[in-house]
């Protein structure tokens, strides 16, 4: 089983985290690097090679997670020159990628199963296979529903229900064919083109634990919680 991991962002919006380090290996639990727990547990899934995307302080990732072997895997990179978006490193190698295989961030701190995933994914027929996570939005404001310039309903700071992707997919090689190496690709234009062509993803819902360090106060709550999560993010 192979996974690809994005980590080639700048991480602006975790600033001054991301000043030196990648996001990847910002510490959690002043222990693991995020990207640290990530790989252990791939390896734990059963996931023998993994390439990682990088970009932006690149060499700092290489230095750290070498060629894999110390979690038991095997690593290769794809190098970005320039910003590719969320897939364009995949299309550029797509001829190196099994028929199917994971793709996710490298900032994600999840119990997700990520064989599940895959194997979900192999078994359907659909192009891309996206974990998903329900998020309830707080809304700090009276909401009004207005037509034609008359107020018709409101909703004193409602909150809002949504499935979200938690930048985990299960992708099949071909799903890429389309589009041209070199090319920025955004994961938001794979879904709308998917869409367009009737060709619609399908939704691998998980109500487990989930984390998305994209800002500090995400972050921090991540270090807040990871004691407690601890044994079962790392299978200990």
């Amino acid at each position: 089983m192979h996974a690809f991991i994005m980590a080639g962002g700048k991480g602006i919006r975790l600033r001054p985290y991301t000043t030196a380090l990648p996001k990847p290996l910002v510490p959690i639990g002043d222990q693991h690097a995020i990207l640290e727990i990530v790989m252990r547990q791939l390896a734990a899934s059963g996931f023998s090679e993994v390439t990682l995307a990088i970009g932006h302080l690149g060499h700092i990732i290489r230095a750290y997670v070498g060629d894999g072997t110390q979690w038991g895997l095997d690593v290769q990179y794809a190098v970005e020159e320039s910003p590719l978006g969320t897939l364009g490193p995949l299309v550029m190698m797509k001829d190196r990628l099994p028929e199917h295989f994971l793709v996710m961030n490298g900032d994600v701190l999840t119990s997700l199963d990520y064989r599940a995933v895959l194997t979900t994914h192999r078994a359907g027929n659909a192009p891309l296979t996206i974990a998903t996570h329900a998020r309830q939005v707080s809304i700090d404001f009276g909401v009004l529903t207005t037509t034609d310039g008359r107020v018709t309903g409101f909703r004193e700071k409602p909150q809002l229900a949504y499935q979200v992707s938690m930048g985990v997919y299960g992708l099949s090689r071909a799903t890429l064919d389309p589009y041209t190496p070199g090319l920025p690709l955004g994961f938001d234009e794979l879904v709308l083109d998917l869409l367009e062509r009737g060709t619609p993803p399908t939704s691998y819902e998980f109500d487990g634990y989930w984390m998305d360090i994209g800002r500090p106060e995400e972050y921090d709550r991540a270090n807040n919680e990871f004691p407690a999560y601890r044994d079962m993010l790392l299978g200990n």
